[in-house]
């Protein structure tokens, strides 16, 4: 069996389009092979900066022959039915058979598809690929029109098996295929040709190329490990930026220099991420933390050990860094002088969406649920304030402006160089996170009230703008607001009722977006709902509250107003649908620690729920419980029980939930289950006033050989209509008591 050797030989090809480009030539080619009916026993893909490679090994020679029965029309059938059966299966009509069927005769036809060899199907599937690539932007040039994401110079496709190699016949916009390539474009510019894969790899690496990309990286990173340890520095780590060097260079030489003293007093993240963002330098730094060298990866080894590479590097990079150094000293000048006022009353003009205002706007409504959220978390309600009412000022500063990557950090620094308290400065930076699943989350008091207002405030504001996230579509990046909140609160053990939130958030906007159309009276009346609702809890409750007290004391209660009875509508609606979207959000965060989906289920199901902290330590206790053979029996015997008293719940008209009497016990298992739900009884209730969900799964797991003793030995529909009652109501104690830590029934199997 052959295998198969294609490259695409072209300009140099963006870095952060070769690893998808690589993978969809792939997966396209050799999905149009098997489609075609041949087989492979592998395939491996690679990019570098000027070429896509695909080796497939262990093609089939040749796909198979196919035979396909097909039923045509009845014989006596129109004429042109049966003519366009003719031209679909390519026979006539002597080729037909015909055959009985209750409706009468009708013509069949076996239609045989002969082979093809490999050569002809990968001729035929690679020109497809090409011509349809799916590259994020392409181009066309000469006269030809082949679009490609740079001009395609050359391409690479042969089969080779112990006989030799074959060149696959094909021709695309005057590029005939061939078995030659060429190294790297400087050092090794001499076409030469192949046989095979291991010899394509071989000496490309003699015509200084080296294939794959994860050992280019991996040079990248040991080559500049050892540069900086042996002059006694760190590099400092970067994937990303790996990944994207190593896609911009085909023979990787890693080179060591100094930043300029002049620079050295610059902030250690400024000067990382000007280098990396301009330069694709990677940091070096010293064992005080400070960066103090770069290092830049080559595409040549230079004659001279690469000085005139360096020196041409150093001197572009002190004109970046001397832009750096000019933000800088001109913000710390604001930051010190000024306490960052002017930055503040820039976010005025700075639009952060079209119907949510202004940034300004923005950090207004933060700071005043930071205020009232901070008695929550252990904060000083004024310093939270304070907080948030600085975290948003460095986006109108010049370094943000130039790195805005750099937004949070550069905040704290400008705080602390305006002498603000350290609560503060850290909350400047801690609020924009966790911005990744693996990233930190504040723990400062502080910084935790204003970046659960940062994200809360985002939450409902488009949600009240009805922007919310739809399939893949997240432009504003709410789900990873949502599991923001849902890190923050599990984190550091909160426990909020998020009902009170997010009805304050949906409000406050619902009345800046009605504020023009209302009639009098009506903004006043909602605003009065919003200090309400901090007592009563939720929107309903406190909009009844208000209306009912403006009745009392005899002023005008607009509840027929329009406006009011718009947001009155809605945001009951909105707070529950946002809610449900922070739940799914935690299902799948609970997932990923291993949490089963119908357990999440099963505590959502609960009063209580937008307590996210208590609805996760009933999950992980009810899935402990669950991961045991008593749990898992507790369940079915549950199960069982339900389903009985459901369905004479039914049958008669009843509910049988008035209390069980010992009394009435006849069976010794009857009068054991009384007694053991009894004392799970009385070891629950404290568990359960104590929130140890732990210790009361446990109890009720310890019901499961009563119960199943009980379904063994007594029958619950007895004749008697006493005792059936009194069973009954048994049931019902049964439900009851294992209903009262999650919703058993939402458990599957």
């Amino acid at each position: 069996m052959p295998d198969l050797l294609i490259e695409l030989f072209s300009e140099e090809i963006p870095a952060r389009m070769q690893a998808r480009a690589a993978a969809d030539l792939k997966a396209r080619m050799t999905d149009a092979l098997v489609e075609a009916g041949l087989t492979y026993a592998g395939a491996e893909a690679f990019a570098t900066p000027r070429r896509l490679a695909l080796a497939v090994q262990g093609l089939s020679a040749r796909s198979p022959e196919t035979r396909e029965r097909r039923r045509g029309p009845r014989v006596d059938a129109p004429e042109k039915a049966i003519e366009g059966f003719l031209r679909a299966t390519g026979l006539t009509l002597s080729d037909l058979a015909v055959e009985e069927e209750k409706k009468g005769r009708v013509y069949v036809a076996e239609v045989v598809t002969p082979g093809r060899d490999a050569a002809e199907i990968v001729a035929e599937a690679l020109e497809a690929v090409i011509r349809r690539f799916p590259w994020p932007k392409s181009m066309r040039w000469g006269a030809g029109d082949l679009r490609w994401v740079r001009p395609l110079h050359a391409i690479l496709c042969i089969l080779s098996d112990e006989a030799g190699a074959e060149v696959v016949p094909l021709e695309i916009d005057g590029i005939r295929a061939g078995d030659v390539t060429r190294g790297h474009r400087f050092l090794s510019p001499e076409p030469f040709s192949v046989t095979n894969f291991e010899d394509y790899e071989a000496k490309l690496k003699r015509a200084h190329v080296i294939l794959r990309p994860e050992e280019r990286a991996d040079h990248i990173r040991h080559e500049a490990t050892n540069l900086a340890f042996a002059a006694g520095l760190e590099l400092v780590e970067d994937a990303g930026l790996l990944r994207e060097v190593a896609g911009l260079v085909e023979w990787p030489v890693p080179l060591m220099g100094a930043i300029g003293e002049a620079f050295l007093d610059l902030p250690a993240e400024v000067l990382r991420t000007s280098m990396k963002e301009h330069q694709k330098f990677f940091s070096v730094r010293a064992r005080s933390g400070q960066i103090t060298h770069f290092v830049t990866v080559a595409n040549i080894a230079a004659p001279d050990g690469g000085e005139a590479i360096l020196a041409g590097n150093r001197k572009v990079l002190a004109a970046r860094l001397s832009d750096a150094k000019f933000f800088w000293e001109n913000d710390l000048r604001v930051a010190k002088q000024a306490a960052m006022r002017p930055w503040i009353e820039r976010l005025e003009t700075v639009t952060f969406h079209g119907r949510l205002g202004s940034q300004a706007d923005r950090v207004a409504r933060i700071a005043e649920l930071a205020r009232e959220m901070a008695p929550k978390v252990g904060a000083e309600p004024e310093l939270a304030a304070e907080a948030a009412r600085v975290a948003k000022a460095d986006l109108a500063s010049e370094m943000v402006y130039e790195f805005p990557e750099l937004q949070g950090r550069m905040g704290r620094l400008y705080a602390e160089a305006a002498g603000m308290r350290e609560e503060v400065a850290a909350a400047a930076e801690e609020h924009y996170a966790p911005l990744g699943p693996d990233d930190d989350v504040p723990e400062a008091p502080v910084s935790v009230a204003v970046a659960l207002a940062d994200k809360l405030d985002m939450l409902t504001g488009f949600w009240a703008i009805d922007e919310r996230p739809t399939g893949s579509r997240d432009p504003f990046a709410l789900r990873r607001a949502a599991l923001g909140v849902i890190r923050i609160v599990l984190a550091n053990e909160l426990r909020l009722d998020l009902d009170t939130w997010i009805d304050m958030g949906l409000l406050r906007h619902k009345i800046e977006l009605n504020r023009a159309a209302a009639a009098d009276g009506e903004i006043d009346t909602l605003e009065e709902v919003l200090d309400e609702i901090a007592v009563r809890g939720v929107f309903g409750a406190a909009l009844r509250a208000v209306l009912d007290a403006r009745k009392g004391d005899g002023r005008a209660a607009p509840e027929d107003g329009p406006v009011l009875r718009t947001v009155g509508d809605l945001v009951p609606d909105l707070s529950t649908d946002l809610l449900a979207f922070l739940h799914d959000r935690l299902k799948v965060h609970l997932r990923g620690e291993g949490v089963r989906h119908d357990v999440i289920d099963a505590v959502l199901a609960m009063p209580g729920s937008d307590d996210l902290w208590l609805v996760v330590a009933r999950a992980r206790a009810l899935g402990a419980v669950l991961a045991t053979e008593e749990g898992e029996n507790l369940v079915q015997g549950f199960k069982r029980a339900n389903n009985i008293l459901t369905q004479a719940e039914e049958a008669d008209g009843v509910e049988y939930s008035f209390g069980a009497e010992p009394k009435y016990a006849e069976e010794e298992t009857e009068k054991a289950l009384f007694a053991a739900l009894d004392a799970a009884e009385a070891e629950i209730a404290p568990a359960l006033a104590a929130e140890d969900f732990e210790r009361a799964m446990a109890a009720m797991a310890a019901l499961r050989g009563p119960i199943d003793a009980f379904f063994e030995a007594v029958q619950v529909n007895a004749p008697n209509p006493v005792l059936r009652r009194n069973r009954l109501n048994l049931l019902s104690r049964i439900r009851d008591v294992c209903l009262q830590v999650a919703d058993l029934r939402r458990i599957e199997g």
